[in-house]
């Protein structure tokens, strides 16, 4: 979907704009690199993942009525916009936002509808109080957790008051390396966390905690761990 605003936007702030001078850390680039190596393996992969669970289908329906029809929501690190169209379907004003270029070819090809742009969920060109949602759906699982605070301070920068964010990861405490997914000569980190040192992150940052939900692995479909789901508002009358 097209952005339909005519307001002009307002500019980042001033740590957003110093950040985007400086290079990008190193995990940035690993996840990146990894990323533009497997996007079709992963994209196949993947497929039908989310029509095949029920409770992320419903956490994410719950999400987009808090949101409201027609509410403007960035889906960072979108991947192949799966979960972008999912939200779409439902009457929000998606975006999707990832590092790597084959991924978004496979977002925009997949849905001509939305508009997808590359960049990083670490250094938002997004206008202060922009959005009514942000959605980290496993994106966030290669950032490391001293990266987290600065993480979810630019989330709650660009929602408006009010604004609703959906985080999903793999719940844990040990990262799972994976080296050679589909033979593909790329390495990566996937980093587990646990939902109560989350949720204390994004409280300091600002939010209002609204829902917590894990559920089991889904050994059937190859999960090794269980995945957990917060919601968290940013309050209504706060200002960046």
């Amino acid at each position: 979907m097209t952005d339909t605003t005519d307001a002009t936007p307002t500019p980042a702030s001033p740590a957003s704009a110093a950040r985007s001078a400086s290079p990008a850390p190193g995990f940035v680039t690993a996840t990146r690199t990894f990323y533009d190596a497997i996007a079709e393996d992963y994209a196949e992969r993947f497929r039908d993942e989310l029509p095949a669970k029920s409770l992320e289908r419903a956490l994410l329906t719950s999400y987009a009525e808090l949101v409201g029809v027609g509410g403007r929501v960035a889906d960072l690190g979108c991947g192949p916009g799966r979960v972008t169209g999912f939200l779409a379907a439902l009457g929000l004003e998606m975006s999707g936002l990832d590092l790597s270029e084959s991924m978004l070819a496979i977002a925009r090809r997949e849905n001509p509808g939305i508009r997808f742009e590359r960049g990083s969920m670490l250094d938002l060109d997004l206008p202060d109080g922009s959005l009514a949602g942000v959605v980290s759906f496993y994106s966030s699982i290669h950032t490391p957790v001293d990266e987290l605070p600065g993480l979810f301070a630019g989330f709650h920068r660009v929602l408006a008051p009010g604004g609703h964010l959906f985080l999903g990861f793999q719940v844990g405490d040990e990262p799972r390396h994976h080296d050679r997914p589909w033979g593909h000569p790329v390495a990566l980190d996937f980093l587990r966390r646990r939902p109560e040192p989350m949720a204390e992150l994004l409280t300091a940052a600002g939010f209002s905690m609204l829902s917590r939900s894990v559920r089991e692995a889904d050994t059937d479909r190859g999960e090794s761990t269980p995945q957990a789901f917060l919601i968290a508002r940013r309050p209504a009358g706060t200002t960046a």
